[in-house]
């Protein structure tokens, strides 16, 4: 690897490929499409943060990167196909004589949704589940942007409010079960959903299959 530069890492770098992907890493054997990255540190941004181990197979053998070439291409992932750009943390780390792994840190946005610019011109952003980057559904976009822009004022509550709050204490709540339960549109449920997020009450968990809407902790 005469292009690329590493610190030494072996040990550091096999006990974080020991923990497998999870929900704040994630593997990648080569880099060879920048939207592929975009949407990786989009989906990490949405979330609580992770970061990327570049050089590292899906079944955790070390590869190892290419040259520099694969920096540039990551940071013009962060910088161009992610909306807003994105701050990335890049550090190389040796771990044979002739492979080097890159470590790429990704942090919590401070203003959600982190998009991704797409090949077709459409912007799009995704949610860190597990070991897997989610499309994020237009609902919990737009709460997002509806909390990015409220000042966090509690004002009274409706009473369809409080019946998604007493539904949301007993356990995480199907949006289709809410909207019938308390007998409003799919527009007003919706309205309920982005308000309650925005003052901080209510937050979204993934089951599998469909985002379940449930009270956040800090609330409780």
């Amino acid at each position: 690897m005469k292009d690329l530069k590493g610190i030494k890492g072996k040990f550091y770098i096999a006990s974080l490929i020991e923990e497998g992907e999870h929900e704040h890493q994630d593997f990648k054997f080569a880099i060879s499409d920048a939207r592929k990255i975009a949407r990786s540190i989009s989906a990490f941004a949405n979330n609580d943060g992770g970061r990327l181990l570049v050089g590292v197979k899906d079944n955790g053998v070390i590869a190892g990167v290419r040259n520099e070439e694969d920096i540039y291409v990551i940071e013009q992932a962060a910088e161009m196909y992610c909306r807003p750009s994105q701050e990335i943390r890049v550090t190389a780390f040796k771990t044979e004589p002739d492979k080097v792994v890159l470590r790429i840190e990704i942090d919590r946005a401070e203003r959600r949704p982190v998009e991704v610019l797409e090949s077709d011109g459409s912007r799009r952003a995704y949610y860190r589940v597990k070991d897997e980057n989610i499309a994020a559904p237009d609902l919990m976009v737009r709460a997002w942007v509806a909390a990015a822009e409220s000042d966090g004022c509690v004002f009274s509550l409706s009473a369809a409010e409080q019946r998604l709050i007493a539904m949301m204490e007993e356990g995480p709540t199907v949006f289709d079960d809410f909207m019938l339960s308390a007998h409003v549109s799919r527009a007003l449920a919706e309205d309920i959903v982005i308000r309650l997020h925005s003052m901080g009450l209510l937050d979204f968990r993934y089951d599998g299959k469909i985002f379940r809407l449930t009270r956040r902790p800090e609330a409780e």
